[in-house]
């Protein structure tokens, strides 16, 4: 199993939820841009499930050494990488800010993942669960550079998903809502559109096991943006969300 953003408490708990499931695996590689802290979860998965793991470090905003990935083959990858940044009053015109979010939430993102998914293509077989956001389902101006890219991961994912289909790799694209993570930490939020780790893992785990293209966290948030989604654009420019 391959984890991208392996120090996600999402990533981490879909984990422990396949683990906790009977699922094992020669090697987990946990990639990372935080070795230190992701130390502690491979020692904790080593001691409770006795599953043998490999830290491999790989910051986005650093040139990506592909030669340390050679060796990595999996049928199942799992990718958590994802930075909120600051929302549009404070970052829209912080260039380095922009930049940041963009480049992990997309551009830079995407590169790794076509290389496993080429992978993948070759020995005709996989799953690729990746963490996109219900913030790209449509542009708000609370938040419009991180939901823009966003966007573009989850057409990424979609148009991913239809061109492996003949290569029998399935591409599941996850939309959380509103998480309570450290990326959102101090944010706030609505507890009854807000799941946990575990409450996200679980359902997350399910979609992976129906084969599923698309799947919201909580459902409610299927219903939500559907209805942001139809708003009339002469109306929704007016709202403030």
């Amino acid at each position: 199993m391959i984890v991208l953003g392996s120090n996600s408490e999402v990533a981490q708990a879909f984990v422990e939820k396949v683990l906790s499931e009977g699922e094992k695996f020669s090697t987990i590689y946990l990639l990372t841009s935080n070795v230190e802290t992701t130390e502690k979860f491979a020692k904790h998965i080593e001691v409770k499930y006795l599953q043998h793991s490999q830290i491999i470090s790989l910051d986005l905003m650093k040139e990506i050494d592909y030669s340390q990935l050679e060796n990595i083959s999996s049928n199942l990858l799992f990718c958590a990488t994802g930075y909120l940044g600051k929302g549009t009053e404070e970052g829209l015109y912080d260039n380095r800010n922009t930049q940041r979010i963009v480049e992990i939430n997309y551009s830079k993102l995407i590169l790794v993942l076509n290389y496993f998914a080429q992978k993948m293509q070759s020995k005709r077989g996989g799953t690729i669960i990746a963490l996109s956001s219900v913030a790209g389902d449509r542009g708000r101006q609370s938040n419009f550079i991180y939901g823009s890219a966003k966007a573009a991961f989850t057409a990424y994912l979609s148009g991913l998903r239809n061109y492996l289909f003949q290569y029998k790799v399935h591409v599941l694209t996850i939309k959380p809502g509103f998480m309570a993570t450290k990326m959102t930490e101090g944010l706030p939020l609505n507890p009854k559109l807000t799941a946990t780790p575990k409450q996200a893992a679980n359902s997350i785990y399910k979609a992976y096991k129906s084969k599923k293209n698309t799947a919201y966290v909580l459902p409610i948030w299927w219903l939500i943006m559907t209805i942001i989604k139809n708003i009339p654009e002469f109306i929704f420019k007016k709202m403030k969300l």
